[in-house]
């Protein structure tokens, strides 16, 4: 299922950069961003009470809510530029639960089967830009900006996440994976960011001049992305 308008994802791991890009990319090329917003949802006290319990139920409530989203941005018929995707769920953090022995087989597979079935109504992007960066410049911003949430996240949990994010960028059939070194980019250089963004747009197709007037989807009909929790994304 695809519309005449661009998509594009960027993905990576926890503190890559991802939301500051995104926002960054929004405002130089005029798409629409969809943002992901960082607050709790009803499931995450209870996850971290009883990960085994509502391991399931969790990840089953973020791939609702992102599905939703999905369907809007098909619907909405916008060039959009998204800070993470539905397509990460499954491949890299319902992955990373049944690795690490929280989310068990047999829900598992059940969360599989189910995403499966949604997928044949997913829109594939025009392009994922990929953050990645080092473990331990992600440990550095992250201490550095210093949120709650974040506080409890260790480094093998970061060691897993850049391992499945590798592992999914590499084997992404959907649509070409631009890898972007994080630790690289200035996000204060606007002569850098604009070139990355030229790069972006060059890469889907699209020229300088048929750059779209700028918009946002935080202030439209679209659902602001609540599914960031502590320790999870």
């Amino acid at each position: 299922m695809k519309n005449n308008n661009k998509y594009i994802i960027v993905a990576g791991n926890i503190a890559s950069g991802k939301t500051t890009l995104t926002q960054k990319l929004a405002d130089i090329t005029g798409f629409s961003p969809i943002y992901e917003k960082v607050v709790g949802n009803p499931y995450l006290e209870d996850f971290y009470k009883d990960m085994k319990k509502y391991s399931f139920p969790l990840q089953i409530y973020f791939l609702r809510h992102r599905f939703v989203v999905h369907r809007q941005i098909i619907e909405e018929g916008k060039n959009i530029i998204q800070d993470r995707s539905v397509f990460e769920d499954e491949a890299i953090f319902a992955k990373n639960l049944h690795k690490t022995g929280i989310m068990d087989d047999r829900d598992f597979k059940n969360y599989k089967e189910l995403f499966k079935i949604m997928s044949d109504f997913f829109m594939p992007p025009d392009l994922v830009v990929y953050l990645h960066a080092d473990i331990a410049t992600l440990m550095e911003r992250i201490q550095a900006r210093g949120r709650d949430y974040e506080k409890n996240i260790e480094k093998k949990y970061l060691e897993n996440i850049n391992i499945f994010y590798e592992e999914w960028t590499s084997s992404f059939k959907l649509s070409p994976v631009k890898r972007v070194n994080s630790k690289l980019v200035n996000f204060h250089n606007p002569v850098g960011l604009n070139t990355l963004a030229d790069e972006i747009l060059e890469q889907i197709g699209m020229k300088k001049n048929e750059k779209p007037a700028s918009s946002s989807l935080l202030d439209g009909n679209f659902i602001k992305m609540d599914t960031v929790g502590v320790g999870v994304y």
